[in-house]
């Protein structure tokens, strides 16, 4: 099988970066004005912006809002080059990647940026009727889901649907959080699109924790007006509670207590992209990369691990997963490779941590910074808002992203509310054969009677 190498790879080494996420992409970015060719490799031809994945399921925004198109980052730059494909092998030893239906890619060195998937834990049921929250498609699925659920309960009158609108997000991180918040936004939005019954009487949302308290990692103060916010907004809290079992009805409790639901939304967890279980080396519980100081792979130091898929030791154990720390690790990388190229030792990566935050909906968030400054409320949402809008890649997405967001708080409205699948109408209305028949014949008989 020939090996797909650029013609330039003689006299420039071909770096190939695995993953368009914001490790990967940073690390392209970095490399763009070096002395070698890069080729960045994803299965989608966009980069999303991960953190508002919840709005685009929760119609505040559309998809196109929040990803865009990678060849046009790097549009007009002779070093970084595309391909659109999946990985399906790593062989270190003869320094190539494997692509699915395509030659394999020739590199002298490998970034491995290929992200984190969701993690189910072993749960039954969760991976066959739960709905992850990963990547662009998993957040159109779950609007278009969502919506359908009230358009349902809107035909049938509400009869024998029981649990079809109640929503149970299991997770209190910011992801959940804000899922959550976001949520109860949306049933006011179609309280006003339903006429024929009270969604806020109706629908329900519960959020699952299985610790003491929502977003563990910050402080307690933070912790109790989150819970404190959530609850006011109608969301049902539920900590030191964890999920023992799912099906296509309900969600089942550790404590032995059922939730009738049709709707389990996941955001308890994630581990490394299985890209990481082709290096056979060593790997942290969560399937994450053991690497080096300098964020190589161990026996290969050609090889980087960043991002969600690197287990990099800091002070208190591995880093977080956070986009924070695969931007800096990309960029750490990337100068490793440049220092490789001019013969100078590596040097290890050293995290800054800038802080993190969580909105909980309209004029509602928190922040923790370094050196243990606090907000909440309405100016942390405002950083919050500026923050996300200034770090959308492409002047259109953050313009449009603005726009939408403004659309909404003025008119308290989530405009993106459209069913986009191709659900057949027989499979969306589950009426028995002979209850059409029937209502078939009846109406035939009543034709012939008129007639």
């Amino acid at each position: 099988m020939p090996v797909d190498t650029p013609a330039s790879s003689a006299t420039r080494p071909h770096v190939v970066i695995v993953g368009a996420g914001f490790g990967g992409l940073e690390a392209a970015k970095a490399l763009r004005d070096a002395p070698v060719r890069v080729t960045l490799v994803d299965r989608n031809n966009y980069h999303k912006f991960q953190p508002l994945l919840y709005e685009v399921a929760m119609a505040g925004l559309e998809p196109d809002d929040i990803a865009h198109n990678v060849r046009n980052i790097f549009q007009g730059n002779d070093t970084v080059h595309f391909r659109l494909g999946t990985v399906v092998g790593i062989d270190t030893n003869a320094r190539r990647v494997h692509l699915k239906g395509g030659d394999p890619l020739g590199y002298d060195f490998l970034i491995l940026a290929a992200g984190a998937v969701s993690n189910d834990f072993g749960i039954p049921g969760v991976r066959e009727h739960g709905y992850p929250l990963k990547n662009v498609p998993d957040a159109v699925n779950l609007r278009n889901h969502i919506l359908r659920q009230f358009e349902r309960y809107d035909r049938r009158g509400g009869e024998g649907q029981s649990g079809a609108l109640t929503f149970v997000v299991v997770g209190g991180g910011p992801t959940g959080v804000e899922m959550a918040g976001a949520l109860v936004e949306l049933f006011d939005t179609l309280n006003d699109d339903f006429a024929d019954f009270d969604i806020r009487e109706q629908a329900r949302c519960i959020l699952l924790e299985m610790q003491d308290g929502l977003l563990p990692p910050y402080q307690q103060s933070l912790q109790t007006y989150t819970q404190r916010v959530l609850e006011e907004r109608g969301v049902e809290v539920l900590t030191n509670t964890a999920v023992e079992q799912v099906d296509a009805e309900a969600v089942h409790l550790n404590d032995g207590s059922t939730i009738p639901s049709q709707t389990l939304i996941w955001a308890a967890g994630v581990k490394a992209s299985p890209v990481a279980d082709m290096l056979n080396t060593e790997q942290a519980r969560d399937g994450r990369v053991v690497v080096e100081p300098d964020l190589s792979v161990p026996g290969c130091p050609s090889v980087y691990a960043i991002g969600d898929m690197a287990a990099i030791e800091g002070a208190d154990g591995f880093e977080p997963q956070l986009a924070q720390v695969a931007l800096q690790s990309g960029r750490h990388a990337a100068s490793q490779i440049r220092r490789r190229l001019d013969g100078a030792e590596t040097e290890a990566f050293s995290y800054r941590d800038y802080g993190q935050m969580a909105t909980i909906g309209r004029n509602a968030a928190v922040a923790e910074f370094a050196g243990g400054i606090t907000f909440k409320g309405v100016f942390a949402w405002l950083i919050w808002v500026v923050i996300h809008i200034a770090k959308l890649v492409g002047f259109r997405n953050r313009l449009s992203a603005f726009v939408n967001w403004a659309y909404n708080y003025f008119t308290y409205s989530r405009s993106a509310r459209l069913i986009l699948d191709m659900v057949p109408i027989s499979d969306d209305i589950p009426m028995e054969v002979e209850e059409v028949d029937r209502e078939v014949k009846a109406r035939l008989e009543e034709v012939k009677a008129e007639v």
